[in-house]
């Protein structure tokens, strides 16, 4: 796996490079310099979805975690992203990195359940919101016919996934398959301790799908809201380098984009897909390779950013951790006992 990992960044940085090469350095070279200090707002602009986003994620907290100070979310969400964006674990070591941050001072169990219903939140919304791009917007930009199919199947087989995981959250069947083993008399002491603790967590997820139903379209609601920054990101940077700031155009780039990182395979950082797959979404619009690969090289500038705003964030939760705990906690009322 660690040479998968290698081969694939090594073969982002040739396509990169190719693309690079194919369209010129200096074309490239002129339309950064044309951004100027408009290169701020558009990495700016990310930030702003961050917010948004963390608002998203606080309704799919459970137990103690729902009374965390927002700035203090925020950053455990902005450290497990940097981690996802950083390290080849298929988005896995930044919810790792969330749930272990809420656990440090809370309950392990809702660390884990907040972080699996913030999971299907944000799958739920990206999938909802790029369906509704590909009815109200794509189809009527010119694509290449063999984009179509792959959409269709692509779009299919991650609403199938999705749906599925919300089933089981919602039905308590998350450690069904650890507790099948144990009443079988398989895996030993292991297993069954975490089947103990996968059935509190479905005992959790039920309890949240019960007791708070309207939790996850709020959620929803605000992970698309954090998501529309991405069309105002493609507007504003239009605006900047081209005399068609149509903000229809802008939403069929950012639609475009969005389905072809759902259609390609990810590799560590997106090295080279990225870049090329904004080109072919520029493209289909009617703009050049220039501006294309301009585009998602401030793209890529905009996540370097945020990644590392996020890793620092993150050296401050470890910190505060060291020091005693993430946490304050509260005294009893009338002072110590």
């Amino acid at each position: 796996m660690k040479k998968f990992h290698t081969y694939s960044v090594l073969f982002g940085i040739i396509l990169l490079a190719l693309l690079i090469w194919k369209i010129g350095p200096k074309a490239l070279w002129r339309e950064l310099a044309l951004l100027g200090w408009g290169l701020v707002p558009l990495i700016l602009i990310e930030g702003v979805a961050d917010i948004f986003h963390t608002l998203g994620w606080r309704y799919c907290l459970t137990g103690p975690h729902r009374s965390l100070p927002f700035f203090q979310l925020f950053r455990i969400r902005m450290a497990g992203s940097s981690i996802n964006y950083i390290t080849p674990t298929a988005t896995l070591g930044g919810e790792v990195t969330k749930g272990a941050l809420l656990a440090s001072n809370h309950g392990g169990t809702d660390a884990i359940t907040s972080v699996l219903i913030g999971k299907l939140a944000y799958a739920l919304a990206q999938l909802l919101f790029v369906a509704f791009g590909t009815f109200f917007i794509l189809w009527k930009i010119h694509l290449p016919p063999g984009i179509w199919p792959a959409m269709l199947v692509s779009s299919s087989l991650l609403a199938a996934g999705i749906v599925g995981f919300l089933i089981v959250q919602k039905a308590g069947k998350f450690g069904a398959v650890a507790r099948w083993f144990v009443t079988h008399n398989l895996g030993g002491k292991a297993l069954e301790t975490l089947a103990g603790h996968l059935t509190t967590v479905d005992e959790e997820l039920k309890c949240f799908y019960t007791q708070r139903p309207g939790n996850l379209p709020f959620a929803i609601f605000w992970h698309i809201v954090g998501m529309a920054c991405g069309i105002v990101q493609a507007w504003y940077f239009l605006l900047l380098l081209t005399d068609h700031g149509s903000f229809f155009i802008a939403a069929g780039i950012w639609f475009l984009g969005s389905w072809f990182d759902l259609l390609t395979f990810p590799i560590p950082l997106g090295i080279g897909i990225q870049e090329g797959t904004r080109v072919l979404a520029l493209k289909a619009v009617g703009f050049d390779l220039a501006l294309g690969l301009t585009y998602g090289v401030v793209l890529r500038l905009e996540q370097i950013f945020w990644a590392g705003v996020g890793l620092l964030l993150y050296a401050t939760l470890l910190s505060a951790k060291r020091e005693g705990g993430l946490f304050p906690k509260k005294e009893p009322v009338g002072g110590k006992p």
